[in-house]
């Protein structure tokens, strides 16, 4: 072999070497760019973002797990236990929505005051228990179209019924609302201080509490809505001796809320819209006395 053959095949053997030094330099380079920029690897990107899209549908998410959680507190006639079974407009409400969702409802009693803090945290997937819409929520929360009408009345002993629906008959009166309520804002107000501004305030757990409050005589008054207030008095019922004082306070409607942004809101408006073609919404309003405060 000649001495020219010999350098000739070196010389391949080190152009071999460098086009493989090339291309290991350059994976190197475009993995650190990718690693450094990870946007620009579309592979990646694309994948992230299904994944992001999957984590920002709340409807992919309740639907995945199969089930809405539904936060309430006990108070008729929308959510509470009849023979040891929870009953209600809105317990029968929400079991005709999820149907058409395709997921079973899950009923959790919260704590009124936390219900925002329990939706954000996905311990409930939304409040659904006579929530008084109010542009303070609608910034807070992604809120359905209205279902029913309300209004806040005053709940009394019936003998003090008439005296109570004049300005200043309060003054010096206990008056009691659920803590974090519509009706704890009305006996807040000053739009409403020639009624209340002179009483004696004191927040309570629940609506159910404020009437047992009135009815024990702890308490001279409540302000509570006026569908627990039909749905709850009367013949029959535990709170027989009182009644509604013939004074309403702030026109209101119910919604449901989901968390902001959520595109649960659309499906179950969507759904509400089919129950109300259908009749099935009336058909359950009218089981406990509420069809004429239907939106």
């Amino acid at each position: 072999m000649s001495d020219k053959t010999v350098e000739k095949k070196s010389g391949g053997k080190k152009a071999g070497f460098i086009i493989i030094g090339i291309i290991a330099l350059l994976a190197i380079v475009i993995t650190a760019y990718f690693t450094a920029v990870p946007d620009a690897n579309p592979i990646k990107k694309a994948a992230e973002s299904e994944t992001q899209a999957a984590e920002e549908s709340d409807l992919a998410y309740i639907q995945g797990k199969g089930n809405l959680i539904i936060g309430i507190t006990i108070f008729e006639p929308m959510d509470y236990y009849e023979n040891g079974e929870l009953t209600g407009f809105e317990v029968e409400f929400g079991k005709a929505v999820c149907e058409k969702l395709g997921v079973e409802p899950k009923f959790q009693e919260i704590s009124w005051e936390a219900k925002e803090t329990e939706l954000a945290a996905k311990n409930i997937d939304c409040i659904w228990n006579g929530l008084t819409i109010t542009p303070e929520r609608q910034e807070a929360m992604s809120i359905s179209a209205p279902y029913m009408n309300n209004k806040q009345v005053i709940i009394c002993k019936k003998e003090n019924a008439e005296a109570f629906a004049t300005a200043g008959a309060l003054e010096g009166k206990t008056v009691v609302a659920e803590k974090e309520s519509y009706g704890e804002e009305i006996a807040q107000s000053e739009d409403y201080a020639d009624f209340f501004g002179k009483a004696n305030y004191v927040a309570v757990q629940d609506m159910k509490t404020a009437l047992m409050e009135v009815k024990s005589g702890t308490a001279d008054a409540a302000v509570i809505d006026y569908v627990t207030g039909i749905g709850s008095l009367g013949e029959g019922s535990s709170y027989e001796d009182l009644a509604i004082v013939e004074k309403s306070f702030a026109d209101e409607q119910y919604g449901i809320a989901f968390r902001k942004g959520s595109d649960v809101t659309e499906t179950v408006n969507k759904a509400i819209e089919e129950l109300k073609a259908d009749g099935t919404l009336k058909k359950i309003a009218e089981k406990y006395n509420l069809g004429e405060q239907l939106a």
